[in-house]
């Protein structure tokens, strides 16, 4: 899975492969970087190439004429000054693949072969292009410590010695500026595909961040709404299977009560397949329950046989805040459900108190339960689903054991 995702956050160079170095292209295309194969030579690098060895040969043509007028010169050297030059032509082939070495092999071959020349300008700048500043500047260094010596050794016949030595800082200057330049535009392409690519990673993450917390409110919602019904259905549906021969009137209450559960949980269903579907908030459709509702779910689970306290103890009920009534609904309502699902038969004490200023503290609480009750499956998501509630409405929600054997969700609310 994480192998796909690369695949689809890595960017693929698409452009026209022929057109681009094919060093520029080895590091956009992620594919040939984690294959490790040197990369081949596109059109344009065949071009590019072929012209700096036409250039080489000819300044070392240019270079050899300069020798054979030269009187000074023994026959001998100017021959070994002509097979260096010519070598080193040859090895313009190599810039590519071996930067830094061409080019200190050149600083001594360029101070003994004249033709030579060319092919030390075209590796210095091969290695501005290819690789970091420091090594330029120590190859760049070593030749221009050795250009004076040079024309020293050999002055040239038409300029005077301040001239060359100027021309040629001249020219070893405007080389190295060069390759760096293009550098710099290839690092800012390269910078430009990382910034992409972790853009579109960002972006899927943030969808699949926003996909996960869409997916944990509807199952919250769902699990809040209709576990509650659910649960109603399961008691009245068990005293039906367990008292077949109950008065007519106790069976009809009950499948009454059945029917209105069903209902009210179709209902719930729909609204919330409805929000799926039309990307409403919570607030659509029918009106969301809210702390006023909190007296009809208390009738409901009594008529279910629950015996339920109802401490509702609020300053301005009118004015509790909508987000934090619905949230404090749906905590006396999933502690309902516990109860009756962990602690059947026991009386449940639904304490509700607080004020503008003060907050909102939502208290259900319930002695142990007589005998064993068998397990039921999925114990807890309810309650971190309760959590997650009240940590999103700003509040904090605590449960656990009591001191006398009972269970207790108690939570605090804020109301400003």
């Amino acid at each position: 899975m994480t192998g796909d995702k690369a695949e689809q956050t890595a960017p693929v160079f698409t452009g026209r492969r022929w057109f681009f170095p094919s060093a520029l292209i080895h590091e956009l295309d992620p594919d040939s970087t984690r294959s490790g194969r040197r990369p081949r030579r596109t059109v344009r690098d065949w071009v590019v190439d072929f012209a700096c060895f036409l250039f080489a040969v000819l300044l070392g043509v240019l270079g050899a004429e300069t020798l054979n007028d030269s009187e000074s010169i023994p026959h001998a050297l100017a021959v070994t000054d002509q097979v260096l030059g010519a070598l080193s032509c040859a090895a313009v082939w190599l810039r590519r693949r071996w930067p830094l070495a061409l080019a200190a092999v050149m600083v001594p071959v360029g101070f003994v072969s004249e033709t030579s020349g060319g092919v030390a300008i075209i590796a210095l700048f091969t290695l501005a292009v290819h690789r970091p500043f420091r090594y330029v500047a120590w190859v760049g260094g070593a030749q221009a410590v050795l250009v004076p010596l040079y024309f020293w050794w050999r002055p040239d016949p038409d300029l005077p010695y301040l001239a060359v030595l100027v021309l040629f800082v001249v020219l070893t200057a405007a080389t190295v500026g060069w390759g760096m330049f293009v550098r710099s535009k290839r690092q800012l392409m390269l910078s430009l595909r990382d910034r992409a690519r972790r853009a579109e990673t960002e972006a899927r993450l943030r969808a699949e961040q926003a996909q996960r917390l869409a997916r944990e409110a509807i199952a919250r919602e769902m699990h809040d709404v209709l576990a509650h019904r659910l649960t109603l259905l399961s008691v009245h549906a068990g005293a039906l299977e367990f008292r077949p021969d109950a008065p007519r009137e106790e069976v009809a209450r009950a499948a009454g009560v059945i029917r209105e559960s069903a209902h009210e949980a179709l209902q719930d269903l729909r609204e919330i397949i409805g929000v799926l579907r039309a990307g409403e908030s919570d607030e659509a459709g029918r009106p969301q329950p809210t702390l006023a509702a909190l007296d009809t779910l208390v009738a409901e689970s009594r008529q279910a046989g629950m015996k339920v306290t109802l401490d509702q103890c609020v300053t301005d009920p009118a004015g509790v805040p909508a987000s934090v009534g619905r949230t404090a609904y749906r905590i006396a309502q999933e502690g309902l459900t516990n109860a009756r699902k962990h602690a059947p038969g026991t009386e449940v004490i639904v304490s509700v108190t607080g004020g503008p200023g003060q907050g909102l503290t939502v208290s259900v609480r319930n002695p142990a339960p007589e005998g064993d009750v068998p397990h039921v499956p999925g114990a807890g998501q309810g309650l971190i689903g309760l959590t997650e509630r009240a940590t999103l409405a700003g509040g904090t929600l605590e449960h656990g054991p009591a001191s006398d054997g009972g269970f207790e969700v108690r939570a605090r609310l804020p109301w400003r």
